[in-house]
Protein backbone atom coordinates (compact mmCIF):
# COMPACT_ATOMS: atom_id res chain seq x y z
CA UNK A 1 0.00 0.00 0.00
CA UNK A 2 1.22 3.12 -0.99
CA UNK A 3 0.83 6.37 1.60
CA UNK A 4 0.61 9.58 0.18
CA UNK A 5 -0.14 13.09 2.11
CA UNK A 6 -1.79 15.77 -0.05
CA UNK A 7 -0.71 19.41 0.75
CA UNK A 8 -2.82 22.60 -0.91
CA UNK A 9 -4.42 25.21 0.35
CA UNK A 10 -7.28 24.80 -2.43
CA UNK A 11 -10.24 21.89 -1.30
CA UNK A 12 -10.85 22.31 -4.54
CA UNK A 13 -7.01 20.59 -5.20
CA UNK A 14 -7.49 18.27 -2.59
CA UNK A 15 -11.03 16.94 -3.76
CA UNK A 16 -9.59 16.13 -6.74
CA UNK A 17 -6.26 14.64 -5.74
CA UNK A 18 -8.17 12.55 -3.14
CA UNK A 19 -10.87 11.24 -5.72
CA UNK A 20 -8.15 10.47 -8.05
CA UNK A 21 -7.12 7.97 -5.37
CA UNK A 22 -10.40 6.82 -4.70
CA UNK A 23 -10.47 3.18 -5.09
CA UNK A 24 -7.02 2.45 -5.79
CA UNK A 25 -3.95 1.21 -3.28
CA UNK A 26 -2.66 4.50 -2.92
CA UNK A 27 -4.10 5.91 0.84
CA UNK A 28 -4.40 9.27 1.31
CA UNK A 29 -2.68 9.48 5.39
CA UNK A 30 -3.13 13.17 5.62
CA UNK A 31 -3.78 16.21 4.12
CA UNK A 32 -2.54 19.99 5.04
CA UNK A 33 -3.60 23.41 3.87
CA UNK A 34 -0.15 25.54 4.14
CA UNK A 35 3.44 24.52 4.75
CA UNK A 36 3.33 24.67 8.35
CA UNK A 37 0.66 21.93 8.57
CA UNK A 38 2.87 19.88 6.31
CA UNK A 39 6.20 19.63 8.15
CA UNK A 40 4.33 19.00 10.92
CA UNK A 41 2.05 16.22 9.84
CA UNK A 42 5.01 14.90 7.98
CA UNK A 43 7.22 14.29 10.49
CA UNK A 44 3.77 12.36 12.54
CA UNK A 45 3.07 10.31 9.37
CA UNK A 46 5.96 9.91 7.22
CA UNK A 47 4.10 9.10 4.22
CA UNK A 48 5.92 7.50 1.22
CA UNK A 49 5.13 10.59 -1.13
CA UNK A 50 3.83 13.92 -0.41
CA UNK A 51 2.27 16.28 -3.02
CA UNK A 52 2.36 19.97 -2.45
CA UNK A 53 1.33 23.00 -4.04
CA UNK A 54 4.10 25.50 -4.38
CA UNK A 55 1.35 28.59 -3.30
CA UNK A 56 0.27 28.34 0.32
CA UNK A 57 -0.18 30.84 2.60
CA UNK A 58 2.09 30.83 6.20
CA UNK A 59 4.51 28.58 4.88
CA UNK A 60 4.86 28.25 1.05
CA UNK A 61 5.77 24.88 -0.59
CA UNK A 62 9.46 25.10 -1.06
CA UNK A 63 9.77 26.40 2.45
CA UNK A 64 8.05 23.74 3.52
CA UNK A 65 10.14 21.66 0.93
CA UNK A 66 13.16 22.17 2.53
CA UNK A 67 11.99 21.89 5.60
CA UNK A 68 10.74 18.01 4.73
CA UNK A 69 13.98 17.23 3.22
CA UNK A 70 16.13 18.33 6.63
CA UNK A 71 13.63 16.01 8.52
CA UNK A 72 14.09 13.25 5.98
CA UNK A 73 16.52 13.44 2.84
CA UNK A 74 14.87 10.14 1.13
CA UNK A 75 11.13 12.15 1.39
CA UNK A 76 9.63 12.02 -1.86
CA UNK A 77 7.80 15.34 -2.84
CA UNK A 78 6.02 16.05 -6.12
CA UNK A 79 5.66 19.73 -6.06
CA UNK A 80 1.78 21.02 -7.64
CA UNK A 81 2.05 24.07 -10.04
CA UNK A 82 -0.04 26.44 -12.11
CA UNK A 83 1.35 28.49 -15.13
CA UNK A 84 3.55 30.88 -14.93
CA UNK A 85 5.43 29.08 -12.05
CA UNK A 86 8.24 27.34 -13.85
CA UNK A 87 11.21 28.85 -12.07
CA UNK A 88 9.78 28.05 -8.90
CA UNK A 89 9.37 24.31 -9.85
CA UNK A 90 13.05 24.50 -11.14
CA UNK A 91 13.96 26.03 -7.30
CA UNK A 92 11.90 22.97 -5.98
CA UNK A 93 13.73 20.11 -8.13
CA UNK A 94 17.07 21.80 -7.13
CA UNK A 95 15.82 21.42 -3.62
CA UNK A 96 14.95 17.92 -4.04
CA UNK A 97 11.65 18.00 -5.19
CA UNK A 98 10.90 14.18 -7.37
CA UNK A 99 8.62 16.09 -10.11
CA UNK A 100 5.93 18.05 -10.83
CA UNK A 101 1.78 17.95 -11.38
CA UNK A 102 0.92 21.19 -13.91
CA UNK A 103 -2.71 22.04 -12.96
CA UNK A 104 -5.36 21.07 -14.21
CA UNK A 105 -4.56 18.03 -12.54
CA UNK A 106 -5.75 14.44 -14.46
CA UNK A 107 -5.60 10.92 -13.50
CA UNK A 108 -2.71 10.81 -16.29
CA UNK A 109 -0.41 13.41 -14.46
CA UNK A 110 -1.01 11.87 -12.07
CA UNK A 111 -0.26 8.83 -12.58
CA UNK A 112 2.98 9.88 -14.69
CA UNK A 113 4.30 11.87 -11.55
CA UNK A 114 3.88 9.29 -9.08
CA UNK A 115 5.39 6.78 -11.16
CA UNK A 116 8.67 8.97 -11.27
CA UNK A 117 8.85 9.73 -8.10
CA UNK A 118 8.42 6.29 -6.52
CA UNK A 119 9.59 3.79 -9.31
CA UNK A 120 9.11 0.51 -6.77
CA UNK A 121 5.53 1.20 -7.08
CA UNK A 122 5.25 1.58 -10.62
CA UNK A 123 3.69 -1.49 -11.59
CA UNK A 124 1.51 -1.14 -8.70
CA UNK A 125 0.38 2.28 -9.88
CA UNK A 126 0.13 1.11 -13.73
CA UNK A 127 -2.55 -1.46 -12.48
CA UNK A 128 -4.72 1.18 -10.48
CA UNK A 129 -4.71 3.74 -13.08
CA UNK A 130 -7.78 2.05 -14.58
CA UNK A 131 -9.00 2.74 -10.84
CA UNK A 132 -7.88 5.85 -10.93
CA UNK A 133 -9.04 7.31 -13.98
CA UNK A 134 -12.85 5.91 -12.81
CA UNK A 135 -12.57 7.38 -10.18
CA UNK A 136 -12.60 10.91 -11.42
Amino acid sequence: MLNIMLVDDSRIITRTLSKIMHNSRINVVGIASNGEEAVTMYQELQPDIVTMDITMPIMNGIEALKAIKEFDDKARVIMITSHGEERLVMDAISFGAKGYILKPITPLKVKQALQKAYPKFSEMIEENYLAMTLAY
